[in-house]
């Protein structure tokens, strides 16, 4: 990593492992973008790719000449409103009503290390293993300053990216807009990737060709959301998972976004992803600073499987806090799909004594144990035990852990129920607009966790009983989005911060746990995967990934969900058929495939298994801890292309030395034989020249299996089939 600055030129370049990320100052004083792709040599004289010839009505700053319009030269940070028609990357509202933002450049420092975002998630490193560009930009038109810092990190093509604001004025000034990062290129020759779905539909890999105008997704939930996820792909036409050029970007972020790509009128092409301004303005008083979420970018000339390589391996190093990140998870049992609300204290027992005899290593209790909470309509806010159904629960947890399991329980901190103890207590903490109508989820209202005693009182109920109770796993959840955004701690002219700032109590809260008990496992959840982002992980190893848990439906989630995301962070387990959501019945071989490719654990009654059943239990136990070290450390890769979405799917895992693959291929439908093509298992990511041997002795070296491949026919023969395949170099 390098990052190299000539100061008599205004020229700045970023260096990282195989890429160039370049900037100058332009002859108005923007800062423009000079190239992002594969490395350069930056000796030379890169000024003439700022430069753009005169275009009719792009208008340009006084002085200047018709060659320097604002509308057609790459910025790094597009103003609003004096000459650059495209969209914007930040509107700061004056005393004066004025919107017209025009940040220019002021200064540059280079230091080791990087800053934290005070109350935000962000990347982090060794001082000695990161350097930080940070260039000052001024607004003409109200002083204020933009910060905008760029780091590189050793080993790491990934580059991170944030803009902090200072008001270094006297007057209170309002972000109208501010995106994380913005990137212009002087073509439209991509395709776009990103993902999309609903509720147990998350994550589906669409890809469409660029075409004018703007292509725009995100979310105004108040979370990342079940149908899109903060992140996306600019891959050449021909880029495949193995080849060609391929730009990422993801935040780093929970809350309501947006990712915006446009394609201008001169086939440039503007990416911007950031906090979603629909739902956003921010305060800024004199001497106020504003950070915005970072964002992380990456480039690679190798298709998709480098740029998710890249991904996985910053997320897990530079995300990831958790001293459970490199570690084995617990195999759990979770015993919502068993018992639902229907439960007492000698059923979740006679569970916790069935999980010790096949070898699952926790107990996790979802909802209903608290309050008096029955079904979803109440309790919500009461996190004291319902004793009325779980007796003594301290102690019930002590004989659990007495059989050798962990014990885990579900929480749904952010939302509150009418039918509640602390609704009695505290209507007000409600985020609603007084005296107006108001709307319902699932029977709940949720918290206004912009308000520092909802805050409080949360934290010292939660720790409270992990103080009391040996509590080791926290599955997080939020079943609905936030709607009537009002907070009546705030005046009038701060409601447009409540959504960024319930996200940033929803952190605090992490941020508290954590730091009195550091070793506790969270696991992320929102009605499944509906908060699925790099924000979470910085605070939960793990996160739901779908409440579908039907195996076949998980083929497009889970390799979705991989284009950004480590398999180590995806919550998957083997639940009972036929499927709660779709009806469907799989073998518990082709569920396991699945699940093993995640945390892996069980949603079902193990307490009704067949002797048979146990036995396939024991056996996909043991498979867990032979394989998880390589799915959980190894690099991933696709094999087929399409994310999962066509019939048949492949997809392994290759350890750092290349001498251990686990591999798994699946055909969701079967075909008659005189139509079923011919199937091939070819790998990737092996070693050319070595000779790895099947577990049934056969030996293959490394070229063949990935030039040539495994036929696999047979065994992708009949619906719903799978085969899992290991592999070890001699």
């Amino acid at each position: 990593m390098a990052i190299i600055c000539n100061e008599a030129t205004k020229f700045f370049a970023l260096e990282t492992m195989n890429s160039t990320y370049a900037m100058q100052v332009g002859n108005s004083g923007e800062l423009l973008h000079v190239c992002y792709g594969g490395k350069i040599d930056c000796t030379d004289d890169l000024s003439a790719l700022t430069q753009r010839p005169d275009r009719a009505f792009s208008p340009s700053p006084a002085g200047q000449g018709r060659s320097n319009s604002l509308n057609v030269l790459p910025a790094e940070l597009a103003g609003f409103g004096s000459g650059d028609f495209r969209m914007t990357a930040c509107r700061v509202k004056k005393a004066n009503g004025s919107s017209v933002t025009a940040p220019v450049y002021k200064s540059f420092r280079v230091y080791d290390g990087k800053p934290a975002l005070p109350g935000l998630p962000a990347s982090f490193a060794a001082e000695t293993a990161c350097r930080t560009l940070e260039i000052t930009l001024e607004d003409l038109f109200s002083g204020v300053e933009f910060l905008l810092s760029f780091s590189v990190f050793d080993n790491s093509d990934v580059i991170a990216r944030s803009v902090k604001v200072v008001n270094n004025t006297s007057e209170t000034v309002e972000i109208e807009n501010l995106m994380s990062f913005q990137l212009d290129f002087d073509h439209a020759d991509f395709d776009l990737l990103y993902p999309q779905g609903n509720w147990a539909y998350e994550r589906h890999i669409e890809r469409m060709p660029l075409h004018p105008g703007i292509q725009s997704f995100g979310s105004v939930r108040g979370s990342t959301g079940h149908q899109y996820n903060p992140g996306f792909v600019l891959a050449a036409k021909t880029a495949s998972e193995n080849s060609g050029e391929v730009y990422g970007a993801l935040l780093v972020y929970s809350g309501s976004y947006t990712a915006d790509i446009q394609v201008d009128a001169f086939s440039g092409t503007r990416a911007l992803l950031g906090i979603n301004p629909e739902n956003f303005c921010w305060q800024l008083t004199p001497g106020a600073e504003f950070h915005s979420p970072e964002a992380l970018l990456c480039y690679s000339a190798e298709g998709l499987n480098a740029l998710s390589a890249q991904s996985h391996k910053f997320i897990m190093e530079h995300i990831i806090r958790s001293p459970w990140k490199h570690a084995k998870r617990p195999i759990l049992v979770n015993n919502w799909e068993a018992t639902y609300f229907d439960f007492d204290d000698n059923k979740i027992y006679a569970i916790a004594e069935k999980a010790a005899s096949l070898g699952i290593e926790m107990l996790v209790l979802d909802d209903g144990w608290f309050g008096e909470r029955n079904d979803d309509n109440s309790s919500l806010g009461d996190w004291f035990v319902n004793t009325d159904k779980l007796g003594d629960f301290a102690a019930l947890v002590k004989r659990i852990n007495a059989l050798g399991l962990k014990f885990g329980l579900w929480f749904e901190p952010e939302m509150i129920s009418e039918k509640s103890k602390l609704y009695e207590k505290h209507p007000e903490w409600v985020l609603c607009v007084p005296g107006k109508r108001r709307s319902y989820a699932r029977n709940q209202l949720i918290l206004d966790m912009s308000r520092k005693e909802v805050v409080d009182y949360l934290f010292e109920t939660i720790a409270g009983l992990l103080k009391e109770i040996h509590i080791e796993y926290i599955k997080w959840d939020m079943n609905r989005n936030l709607t009537e955004i009002f907070s009546a701690a705030l005046p009038a002219g701060q409601q447009g911060e409540v959504a960024h700032r319930y996200v940033m109590g929803v952190y605090e809260l992490h941020e508290r746990l954590l730091q009195a008990f550091p070793d506790l496992l969270i696991e992320g959840c929102s009605g499944g995967g509906g908060r699925f982002d790099a924000g979470m992980l910085y605070y939960a190893p793990q996160i739901w990934c779908s409440d579908d848990s039907d195996a076949l439906e998980r083929i497009p989630i889970q390799l979705g969900t991989s284009l950004f995301y480590p398999c180590s962070s995806m919550g998957a387990h083997v639940s009972v058929c036929p499927n709660h959501q779709t009806g469907r019945s799989v073998s518990y071989d082709f569920r396991a495939a699945l699940a093993l490719g995640g945390t892996f654990g069980y949603e079902l009654d193990i307490t009704k298994f067949t002797a048979e059943e146990d036995r396939i239990i024991r056996e996909q136990v043991a498979a867990y801890h032979k394989y998880n070290d390589l799915v959980r450390e190894g690099r991933f890769f696709r094999l087929s292309e399409g994310f999962g979405r066509t019939n048949c799917a492949a997809w392994c895992w290759v350890s750092d030395d290349r001498q251990e693959v686990l591999a798994v291929a699946v055909c969701k439908q079967a075909r008659p034989c005189s139509q079923e093509p011919f199937k091939r298992l070819r790998f990737a990511g092996l070693d050319a020249g070595k000779v790895y041997t099947l577990e049934d002795g056969r030996s293959f070296h490394g070229s063949t299996l990935m030039n040539t491949g495994i036929d696999v026919t047979v065994a992708l023969s009949k619906d719903a089939s799978c085969v899992m395949l290991y592999l070890k170099a001699k």
